[in-house]
C-alpha cells in the first residue's frame, strides 16, 4: 500500500493510492457520484492485491483531496473524468488497466472502454445502469438536504442515505466512521455532494455499450433500491458476451460481507487478459 499522492492531471490535482505489486495486472477502481476513494475500502483493496492485482483507488474531482470547484459550478463533464482516469494511468506508468466503475461512474467506465479501448483490458460495471427508457425507477425515501453549516446534520444526512441504499446490509457504526473520515478529507464536502450531479453527462464519442470490445462483467445487488435488478440484467444484455454476478441480498453497492465474492469475481474476470 502506497501513501496518498497528489498527481497534476489535466489542470487538476488528483489524489490516488495504490495497493499491491506494480508488476501485477492493474485494476482501476472508480467509485460513484460524490464518493471519494475511501468508499473503496482499504480492506477490499487489500483482498484484491493479495489475489495478484495492482489496485488503484483515487479521488475524482470534487471528492476527497482532489481539486474542488465552486458549489454547483463544476467546469468538467463525464468525458473529462474519463480523461482524468487516463491521465492517472499515464502518471503511474500503466499502459492498460482493468476498469471498475460503480454507480454513476459506470458512465465513466463506458467512456473509457469505448473511447480508449487500447488502455482498457476489461470493464466491470458495479451497481449501475444503461439508463434505458422503461427501467424501474429508484425506490428511496426522500431525505431533506442538510444545512452545510451544521456538520452533524450533514453527517446524519449521508449516514441515512447509506442506510436507505444498503437494503439488509447496514452497519451504522461503520457507515458513520466512513462519513466522518470522508468529511475530514474533503476540500469542500458540499461540493462533493453537489457537483457530480451538476456536471454535463456527455457520453462516449465512439459508440455505446454494444461497442465494448473487451470482456465485460456486471455486478449487481439483488435488492438494489437505486437501480433495481432489471438495470443489471439490461446492462448484461446490452454488452457483447456480458457476464452477470448477482449479489444476493445486497442493495446499492457491495457490503463488507460480500467483499470476498466481489474480489473472487474480479480476480477471475481479470485473469489472463
Amino acid at each position: 500500500m502506497t501513501s496518498e499522492t497528489l498527481y497534476p492531471i489535466n489542470g487538476a490535482e488528483i489524489c490516488a493510492e495504490t495497493f499491491g505489486d506494480a508488476a501485477d495486472p492493474a485494476v482501476l477502481l472508480i467509485h460513484g457520484g460524490s464518493a471519494s476513494m475511501l468508499w473503496w475500502d482499504s480492506e477490499l483493496c487489500g483482498k484484491l492485491a493479495v489475489r495478484g492485482r495492482y489496485v488503484i483507488r483515487y479521488d475524482q474531482r470534487d471528492t476527497g483531496r482532489s481539486t474542488s470547484y465552486p458549489v454547483g459550478r463544476p467546469p468538467y463533464s463525464m468525458r473529462d473524468l474519463a480523461a482524468d482516469a487516463i491521465g492517472l494511468l499515464d502518471a503511474l506508468g500503466i499502459d492498460r488497466a482493468h476498469v471498475v466503475g460503480q454507480s454513476m461512474s459506470g458512465g465513466t467506465a463506458l467512456t473509457l472502454g469505448v473511447d480508449y479501448p487500447s488502455r482498457v483490458a476489461s470493464v466491470t460495471f458495479v451497481s449501475t445502469s444503461t439508463g434505458a427508457d422503461g427501467l424501474p425507477p429508484p425506490s428511496l425515501p426522500h431525505l431533506e438536504r442538510p444545512d452545510f453549516d451544521d456538520p452533524a446534520a450533514v453527517e446524519e444526512y449521508v449516514v441515512r442515505s447509506i442506510e436507505a441504499e444498503s437494503a439488509g446490509y447496514f452497519d451504522e457504526a461503520a457507515a458513520r466512521d466512513l462519513v466522518r473520515r470522508d468529511m475530514a478529507r474533503a476540500r469542500d464536502y458540499e461540493a462533493s455532494l453537489t457537483n457530480h450531479y451538476a456536471m454535463a453527462f456527455d457520453g462516449p464519442v465512439n459508440g455505446g455499450f454494444a461497442d465494448l470490445s473487451m470482456p465485460v462483467l456486471v455486478v449487481h445487488g439483488s435488492v438494489d433500491p437505486v437501480f433495481p435488478p432489471a438495470h443489471g440484467e439490461t446492462l448484461r444484455a446490452a454488452v457483447p458476451d456480458g457476464r452477470l454476478v448477482v449479489l444476493e441480498g445486497a442493495g446499492h453497492g457491495v457490503p463488507p460481507e460480500l467483499w470476498d465474492v466481489l474480489a473472487d469475481a474480479l480476480s477471475e474476470h481479470t485473469a489472463s487478459r
